[in-house]
């Protein structure tokens, strides 16, 4: 790997490491069992700031090392972290994420605009590093007195582990004077995190007399330092001096099982050197160290080379290497995985599509050909082709929870902005969708939870009145409902006023005075261009756009947007969304010689039908069957056939009949978009190309379904409904004709019942 690569992947680490504090951050408010979340947090810029370093990117390395410090404080409770300091801690991951755009922009030049944006930061986080207890971040050690005598005691062993104190041993290097540095003074600086019990001179490599230089450093000490910091903290005093020192610091003996409990717990555990730092038995410069000795003997074992220099306990090191050894027996049976180009992949899906295209062609002319060995060559083929679809469409699909998880931090901020308090809740953050539905819904997701939050929740007294809790809640929901996937964003605020959303739609024409509507009809009318009911315009809403490009951008997703919800008890948008805008499993289905696809998932079932002219329903199973005709929605003409199907579609809860000529099968459909001319063309999603070489349209389920529901009403209402409802929706003027899909070993028959 390059250095350009390097550095590729060192942005995308770091953008995911910065989502993932985020994400950490916005949880803590939220808990009481903060521990592991302040660990993720406090990890995510430590590694943040070691990978620049590698880079030698020493402004994100100056920042992050500030916030690194504070972090720490958090961590080891001698900082609370409340709400300002969370507000402040996710400024500076915005300021991090600036720094890595910036970055990524230009990999020659630091940006200096966006740099100086930190200072202030920089300060506000130094307030929190200068209260009692300890040094600002950058600070040189200082004085330090103290009122009761330390111990004198001998040279303290090796085994120090067995007494209740820290034992510090530290032999400064000759140059420490010259350097201007006083080595009692850091010695005196300890006082400020713990109490020094116990101290030994060490003055064995003290020479004669005539051989002593005055400016030279001869001295070293052994410490037993009684202290609640961790062993990261106490390494920090001498970092001004820490590479011309020796110094190793072992803990308590109480301590010893305590680390070994940490390595235990660790989920995935890295190299032995990076669990030990982890759990906090080895600093980072102990390890470096290490690494430095290991590189002279490669033949030496670093865990060998750790308790041989005294920086980690043998028990320790044993139980590290026992973890390790477990998460390798069992990561050998998990995948693995690695980074691919989204370019690559969609190249990939493209060439998977073409595949099935042709081997529907190759399947054709095995049937024309009745040659027993090639259709039997082609069965197989076929069988393979689907599996590789099935295969290549799975690693287009992603978790939902990355997009959902977004809007923790939009409902922290916008919340605090309106002054309410609004809690997020998610579920269902692990459902899998293709990853370009997953870039482009959320956006239409953000304008529903910042209407949800602006006009959904009411202000905290006026939930009070009503007997709600002074708190909203604003809900992401999302799952997998008949090949589709189901967004729900509920809120439990004022809900939808219905009498004044009919109101504002008869003021502007949009629905005649008088004229009965039911509340889904209603409700829908708040998708329309500009439509609004808000008093006053905000920051956020209120100007009558946005709701009707949800609608737009999700209906050219090939999905749907529903309202529901009661005035007092809150609001419910449901959004429907294909699993994949690629490949489908489609059932082709024929109406006068023209062939239509239909998304498999979307079909119940499939039943035989007798004409009885004038109804436009059936009984199905003492259930009433809205259903259109195929050759009525487009205007087919042609002779009318002998026998009739009616294919059973269902959205959501509804269900409604299509009425066609002839069943042909399922066929694996690869989804072609139309060009913007047939834009117009109702119930219509897509088209997708044959073995033969011709096009057959793909229908668009909802709207045919929509359709039937909404005729059926009309009829009963005594209000007979032309082809397409209103002047704007009439027929078209030309339909597209194709072939009649063959019948080949591809082609699964769907059983039809009586």
């Amino acid at each position: 790997m390059n250095i350009d690569q390097a550095l590729h992947t060192f942005i995308a680490e770091s953008r995911e490491l910065l989502a993932d504090m985020e994400t950490a951050l916005l949880a803590v408010e939220q808990t009481d069992e903060r521990g592991e979340l302040l660990n993720a947090i406090f990890r995510a810029a430590h590694t943040i700031k070691g990978s620049a370093g590698l880079f030698n990117l020493e402004h994100i390395v100056a920042f992050t090392h500030v916030v690194e410090s504070v972090l720490d404080r958090v961590r080891g409770g001698k900082l609370t972290i409340d709400d300002a300091l969370v507000a402040l801690l996710l400024r500076c991951g915005d300021h991090v994420s600036a720094l890595i755009d910036a970055l990524d922009a230009d990999h020659t030049t630091v940006d200096a605009a966006v740099q100086a944006q930190g200072e202030p930061l920089l300060t506000e986080l130094r307030v929190h590093l200068a209260q009692p207890g300890t040094a600002p971040a950058g600070a040189l050690p200082v004085q330090a007195t103290r009122s009761d005598p330390v111990e004198v005691v001998t040279r303290i062993a090796p085994d120090g582990a067995s007494t209740t104190h820290w034992h510090i041993s530290l032999r400064f290097g000759p140059n420490v004077m010259k350097d201007g540095l006083d080595p009692l003074s850091f010695i005196r600086f300890l006082e400020t995190i713990g109490h020094v019990a116990g101290a030994a001179l060490l003055t064995d490599a003290m020479p004669g007399a005539a051989e002593m230089d005055p400016e030279t450093c001869y001295l070293g000490f052994e410490l037993a330092f009684a202290s609640d910091a961790d062993k990261a903290t106490i390494e920090s005093v001498f970092e001004f001096v820490r590479a011309d020192c020796q110094l190793r610091i072992l803990p308590p003996h109480s301590l010893v099982s305590e680390y070994i409990n940490l390595i235990s717990q660790q989920d995935n555990p890295a190299r032995l050197g990076e669990m030990l730092v982890s759990c906090g038995t080895l600093t980072k410069s102990e390890l470096d160290s290490a690494i430095q000795i290991q590189s002279a003997r490669p033949d030496k074992l670093i865990g060998n080379i750790l308790v041989d220099e005294g920086s980690v306990q043998p028990e320790v090191v044993d139980a590290a290497l026992a973890k390790q050894k477990q998460v390798r027996e069992t990561s050998a049976q998990e995948s693995r995985s690695i980074r691919v180009d989204a370019d690559k992949l969609d190249q990939l899906i493209n060439l998977v599509g073409e595949l099935i295209i042709a081997g529907a062609n190759v399947n054709l002319i095995a049937h024309r050909a009745q040659i027993g060995e090639l259709q039997e060559s082609t069965s197989k083929l076929s069988m393979l082709v689907e599996e590789v679809r099935d295969s290549a469409l799975q690693l287009r699909m992603v978790r939902i929870g990355a997009t959902f998880n977004r809007f923790q931090r939009v409902v922290h901020d916008v919340s605090r902005e309106l002054g309410k308090d609004i809690h997020l809740v998610i579920n269902g953050e692990e459902t899998e969708l293709d990853k370009t539905v997953v870039e482009k819904i959320g956006d239409p997701l953000m304008h529903l939870v910042r209407n949800a939050m602006d006009h959904g929740i009411e202000a905290a007294d006026v939930r009070l009145a009503r007997g709600k809790p002074a708190h909203g809640t604003v809900k992401l929901n999302a799952l997998h409902d008949s090949g589709s996937v189901v967004i729900t964003v509920q809120d439990d605020g004022g809900g939808l006023k219905r009498e004044r959303i009919l109101a504002k739609a008869v003021e502007r024409g949009l629905v005649e005075p008088g004229h009965a509507l039911s509340d889904k009809d209603i409700y829908a009318l708040i998708f329309e261009p500009g439509f609004s009911t808000a008093d006053q315009v905000t920051n956020l809403s209120g100007r009558g756009v946005g709701l009707d490009v949800v609608k737009r951008n999700i209906t050219a997703l090939r999905g749907t947007v529903e309202i529901s919800g009661a005035e007092g008890v809150g609001t419910c948008v449901t959004v429907r969304l294909p699993l994949t805008l690629a490949i489908i499993d489609g059932f082709m289905v024929e109406a006068a010689k023209s062939v239509f696809a239909i998304p498999l998932d979307m079909i119940e079932e499939c039943i035989a039908y007798s004409a009885e002219p004038g109804h436009d329903y059936t009984n199905l199973r003492g259930e009433v069957l809205p259903f259109v005709r195929l050759r009525e929605i487009f205007g087919l003409r042609g002779a009318p056939a002998r026998s009739e199907n009616i294919v059973v579609l269902k959205h959501g809860e509804q269900r409604a009949g299509l009425v066609v000529d002839v069943l042909l099968g399922e066929f694996q459909t690869v989804i072609k978009p139309l060009e913007a001319m047939f834009a117009h063309v109702k119930c219509i999603s897509g088209s997708t190309i044959l073995g033969s070489g011709d096009v057959a349209l793909i229908l668009d389920v909802p709207a045919i379904v929509d359709r039937a529901i909404r005729k059926e009403k009309s009829i009963l209402n005594g209000k007979p409904m032309g082809a397409f409802k209103g002047s704007t929706e009439e027929p078209p003027t030309a339909t597209a004709t194709v072939s009649r899909a063959p019948r080949t070993n591809d082609v699964r028959e769907l059983s039809t019942t009586p």
